[in-house]
């Protein structure tokens, strides 16, 4: 796990497309439990190099429920985005994760992971790569439906401030899908 964590934090591969550089960000421990399966760094996490160290990040460990110091405990839990470093700005917001980066290391990663338990699929981008067909028709169906999905997958919107629209329109999320996250990564956590 240590060579592939460091040739990934040494990956180019999209250099040319990357307007402030690669900085390629991501946590793995052999013994992690969890694996988060986010989109991309934004800007503050390009610059601090700390997975999900951002307004998402605080609302996410909200969601698990989890310390700090439990969500950066790489043996507990795995921090892998779709693209590992910052696109840069598009129009209206960040610019998608680079289609590059999952094909290329994700693999991988996970066959480093024997301990994995559960991934939660933050997004479209990361629920359309993992569940492939078996994805909803969109975001609101697929994390509606995350009951078939497990006991591997968890599907889940953007913790993003941004989100709150969302959020608002769909109540069950919070009634439902947010007590069965909880307790799923409860369970993991101590045992």
């Amino acid at each position: 796990m240590k060579n592939l964590l460091s040739e990934i934090k040494k990956c180019t591969y999209c250099e040319e497309y990357l307007s402030d550089g690669p900085r390629p960000v991501v946590t793995a421990h052999p013994q992690s439990k969890i694996a988060i399966i986010g989109q991309a760094p934004g800007l503050k996490v390009h610059q601090s190099g700390i997975p999900w160290d951002d307004p998402s990040g605080k609302q996410l460990r909200k969601w698990l429920d989890v310390s700090p110091e439990q969500f950066y405990d790489d043996r507990l839990i795995a921090l892998v985005p779709m693209g590992f470093c910052y696109p840069g700005k598009g129009k209206s917001g960040d610019l998608p994760p680079r289609p590059e980066c999952a094909p290329l290391w994700h693999d991988r990663l996970i066959k480093k992971m024997p301990n994995l338990n559960l991934t939660l699929l933050i997004g479209t981008y990361a629920q359309e790569y993992y569940l492939r067909d078996t994805s909803g028709k969109n975001l609101t169906a697929t994390v509606r439906a995350f009951k078939e999905y497990l006991p591997h997958y968890f599907p889940l919107p953007h913790p993003s401030p941004r989100n709150r629209f969302w959020l608002s329109k769909n109540p069950w999320f919070e009634i439902e899908v947010l007590p069965e996250l909880k307790r799923q990564v409860e369970y993991l956590l101590s045992s």
